[in-house]
């Protein structure tokens, strides 16, 4: 990745944050995107201590005119955009269908899926347009958008628009020298996580400890996975060792969904 302009949004924590150490460890300049100015400034310090090139701004990926800005302000810094590692999402309500109101199933679309949009449509505008053009984008889905999830429809649907917009992005731009691919997740443990489990049993300790280790006994590798190994997988697909790969569904699971493959 020497040379390499790369943008994680999320990236103030969890996967995201993971993923912006290790583009910049491989040698990127990285920019990282995220709404809350604190943690992002905090992640930026972290990683820059380290001595990478980062860069943190302030975005809400929601909005397209801040998407817009945000890919201004990469090119104004860095001249050019490489990768786009579009992570940002933001937890849900759990509920059955019917219990989702009308503002809950907009606040799902806006926040985990028209923002990965808003972020392809203008990654792809700037990476059509530098010299030499091309570049490499990874969107994060999840197992959920594969089957779908009992008591998390709406976020489920979210991340199965996320693999139909990947497939579809990758189909019209390859021969533009892009590519697009998508890392479907499994369940690491990551702050969303811990709060989606707490969710679920109520807020209680003991409860949440239960439910990892529940859920660690049907995954075959017997564990949660850690945020750093989505970020690997993402940083391949993004690297040049990916150059035939494009369209890709990369489930990262821990071999949880091997059975119905």
């Amino acid at each position: 990745m020497n040379g390499k302009v790369v943008l994680v949004t999320g990236g103030s924590a969890g996967i995201g944050k993971a993923a912006a150490k290790l583009f910049v460890e491989a040698g990127a300049s990285v920019v990282i995107a995220a709404r809350g100015v604190e943690r992002g400034q905090q992640a930026e310090h972290e990683i820059g201590v380290a001595g990478g090139k980062i860069l943190f701004v302030q975005t809400d990926v929601s909005d397209g005119g801040q998407v817009q800005a945000l890919i201004a302000r990469i090119v104004e810094k860095f001249g050019r955009l490489d990768c786009a590692f579009n992570n940002a999402a933001a937890l849900s309500k759990l509920a059955r269908t019917v219990d989702f109101g009308e503002a809950d199933f907009d606040t799902e679309v806006s926040s985990n899926l028209k923002s990965v949009w808003l972020c392809m449509k203008y990654e792809l505008e700037q990476m059509l347009q530098q010299e030499p053009r091309g570049g490499a984008i990874v969107n994060t889905s999840s197992v959920n958008g594969l089957g779908g999830a009992g008591f998390g429809a709406l976020y489920s649907m979210s991340k199965a628009g996320i693999l139909a917009l990947t497939k579809s992005a990758a189909q019209e731009y390859a021969m533009d020298g892009i590519r697009v691919n998508a890392l479907v997740a499994g369940s690491f443990d990551t702050e969303m996580l811990r709060t989606a489990v707490s969710q679920m049993v109520g807020g209680n300790p003991d409860k949440i400890q239960d439910a990892f280790k529940g859920y660690a006994a049907r995954v075959p590798l017997g564990r949660v996975g850690m945020p750093e190994e989505a970020a690997q997988a993402a940083l391949w697909l993004c690297s040049d060792a990916a150059s035939y790969i494009t369209g890709q569904s990369m489930i990262v699971d821990g071999g949880l969904t091997a059975w119905a493959r």
